[in-house]
């Protein structure tokens, strides 16, 4: 077991996107950037926003969503230097493997499918929420039993299983077309974000946001805590980058530009939402920016705002289902998964059996899993990919400080430590009962990697070792 740690050259894992297993190149600096906002503006402002104001943080929600936007800044630089310097599919997983080592790609590739896995289960829960409330107001009622898992009084989050199944069925297809899909939707649900705030910004009542900080310090960590499920679109940019056509400059810019602009309108939603409704109201639904037009009475509001969710939930699920399925195929082509699922389908040069594998089980986790438990643990997995991300460009600073970075972290170590502080924080807020799921997950990762991964490895089979 002494090689555990051994790394895969950076030219040899550029070097593998050109071959049979390639995946075309079709995205540009716009398409990134859309993917990012894709990811990033959903769940967080429509979901969660509610949850960590009347359980956290209250008006101070502005400041967890602050915090959590500076540890994700310090985290989106160093991922944006690996992305330009290692334009290949896997995100994390490949930056782990060539700075770190396998044992460390493992752990952040088995960490990362945890991450999207149930992050597409949160949205999609989400999503039928949204949905159930929107078909409900135009005389269309699904029984509970088919909206809610076991665990709510239902049979199976139906709603949630058919557009993962939808969803999967365009991936299979291609990214280009995935991609301008994804345009589309991303243009609708930042129209209804903007829409929201000019309504809401009327109704301010500033007597709602006292007290401030009804649950100290404590509460509003926790809540940047909860709501940085928000921020982790950013991560999936990265897991394109085998399919940019300029990855050097695009990459970065896709990745910062996203940040940016989703930051700016989480500070502003966030502001108007907790001025327009007392915080402790939000403990009263799962659609907290429909529920707060309805509460000042635009109710037209509140129905279009219910289907700019609809669309930007959507936009959630294809990019986090895209991600899911390129780390599995860039964990399989090294041999760390069964190398079926690194096949890329003859006509569509899409990883099809990887997908369509990530698609079944995320309609088993929606159909079938409460919210709480998979937020929760989404959270953890992209904090831990962070962290793991960010001592890496220190380590690669040191090990080959001479390569070509068409980008550069700024004041390294300086920022990738401020990166591992915070996200080390943000875990430690997390309750301990996800901390304790997350170590059950890594030790049945130990086991898989030895017994499975460990042999098949394809640094076996002759290829060079750093």
């Amino acid at each position: 077991m002494k090689n555990i740690f051994r790394t895969k050259p950076i030219d040899d894992l550029i070097n593998e996107t050109k071959g049979e297993n390639g995946l075309k190149k079709v995205l540009g600096a716009f398409e990134l950037t859309m993917l990012g906002i894709g990811a990033i503006i959903g769940t967080g402002i429509f979901v969660l926003t509610g949850i960590a104001a009347a359980n956290y943080s209250g008006p101070a929600l502005v400041i967890s969503f602050i915090i959590s936007g500076i540890a994700c800044a310090f985290a989106g630089l160093c991922y944006a230097e690996f992305a330009s310097m290692v334009p290949v599919a896997g995100s994390a997983y490949t930056y782990g493997y060539t700075a770190l080592g396998e044992i460390w790609a493992w752990i952040i590739g088995w960490d990362l499918i945890l991450e999207y896995l149930f992050a597409i289960a949160t949205v999609a829960i989400g999503w039928s929420g949204y949905i159930v409330k929107l078909l409900s107001s135009i005389g269309i009622v699904i029984p509970k039993s088919l909206a809610n898992a076991p665990d709510a009084g239902g049979i199976v989050n139906l709603p949630a299983v058919l557009i993962l199944a939808l969803i999967t069925g365009i991936l299979v297809i291609g990214v280009q077309q995935s991609a301008r899909l994804n345009n589309i939707i991303v243009g609708i649900k930042v129209a209804v974000v903007l829409l929201f705030i000019v309504l809401g910004v009327g109704h301010v009542n500033v007597a709602n946001w006292t007290p401030f900080m009804p649950y100290g310090w404590s509460g509003v960590l926790s809540g940047a805590s909860v709501i940085f499920f928000a921020y982790i679109g950013f991560d999936a940019v990265s897991t394109a980058a085998e399919e940019v056509k300029n990855p050097q400059k695009d990459l970065p810019r896709g990745i910062i530009g996203s940040l940016i602009v989703c930051t700016i309108l989480y500070i502003v939603v966030s502001a108007v939402l907790t001025g327009m409704v007392p915080y402790l109201k939000f403990k009263e639904t799962a659609a907290p920016v429909a529920f707060a037009l309805e509460q000042v009475g635009i109710t037209w509001g509140s129905a279009l705002v219910s289907v700019g969710a609809v669309c930007g939930l959507t936009s959630v699920l294809i990019v986090m289902l895209y991600g899911q399925t390129r780390v599995f195929f860039a964990m399989s082509r090294d041999g760390l998964l069964p190398k079926v699922f690194s096949e890329v389908h003859p006509t569509f040069k899409t990883p099809i059996k990887s997908t369509v594998l990530v698609g079944v089980v995320s309609m088993v986790i929606a159909g079938f899993t409460p919210i709480g438990i998979v937020a929760e643990l989404t959270n953890i997995g992209t904090l831990t990919a962070f962290i793991i991300v960010s001592a890496a460009v220190i380590v690669l600073r040191k090990k080959d400080p001479n390569r070509t970075r068409a980008f550069k972290c700024p004041l390294v170590p300086l920022v990738p430590a401020l990166s591992i502080a915070f996200c080390a924080l943000l875990i430690f807020k997390l309750p301990v009962i996800t901390q304790i799921r997350f170590v059950v997950w890594l030790l049945i990762g130990f086991v898989i990697y030895y017994a499975y991964s460990y042999k098949h490895s394809a640094i076996n089979e002759g290829k060079t070792v750093a």
